[in-house]
């Protein structure tokens, strides 16, 4: 490579650094701010109760979705069966898995009202950026929550969630393509459906 093109190499690389310095929210300030916005709500009176638990979670759902890229997990989620779908297969899994998301990360949430939340550790490599957190519960126990970010070139978005070890992403990746080795695709669907109709069931 010629002199040149070293250097013509090194200031793109280096505009695309800056853009991420200089352009975006870093991603500890983003996930603080959407983390700050789910806890009042959690606590906000008007949201407590068994009775308002489909308004909770609907304001709950609304401010996950500024920082979660549903379609991204989506996608590492379903691993190599993702290349498989048809774009409405794809839209209809993600729509689905949006929603077992959400209701997997705003139930744990919804357990922590007076918990202490520290924000200890923030790495950045270039368009991806980790975000290590931890609970501390009034009984003095710490349970580690992790969030994995990419930079899409305007904001820092969450693309997994570790929860005390366990990857969100990796661990339903091994239940989906269990259950689509074994039987299907479409039984996997079938399953998600009928969890989706089940929680649904259970807010009423």
């Amino acid at each position: 490579m010629m002199i040149r093109d070293v250097i013509i190499f090194s200031l793109i690389l280096l505009f695309f650094n800056l853009n991420i310095s200089f352009s975006a929210t870093s991603p500890k300030e983003q996930i603080k701010k959407t983390i700050d916005s789910v806890l009042q709500i959690v606590k906000d009176p008007k949201f407590k109760g068994k009775e308002n638990t489909q308004k909770r979670r609907a304001a709950l759902r609304h401010e996950i979705s500024k920082v979660f890229d549903f379609e991204e997990m989506s996608k590492r989620s379903l691993g190599i069966y993702w290349r498989e779908r048809t774009p409405q297969e794809k839209k209809e899994f993600t729509e689905l898995y949006r929603d077992l998301l959400e209701r997997s990360y705003v139930g744990k949430i919804e357990s922590y009202t007076d918990e202490k939340i520290i924000y200890y550790d923030e790495k950045i490599e270039n368009k991806y950026a980790e975000v290590k957190t931890k609970i501390v519960t009034s009984d003095k126990k710490e349970i580690p929550i992790d969030y994995k970010f990419y930079f899409d070139g305007k904001d820092w978005k969450v693309y997994d969630v570790v929860i005390e070890g366990v990857s969100l992403v990796s661990n339903y990746r091994s239940q989906f393509n269990k259950i689509i080795r074994n039987q299907s695709y479409q039984e996997l669907i079938k399953r998600m459906k009928a969890k989706q109709q089940e929680e649904l069931l259970r807010e009423k």
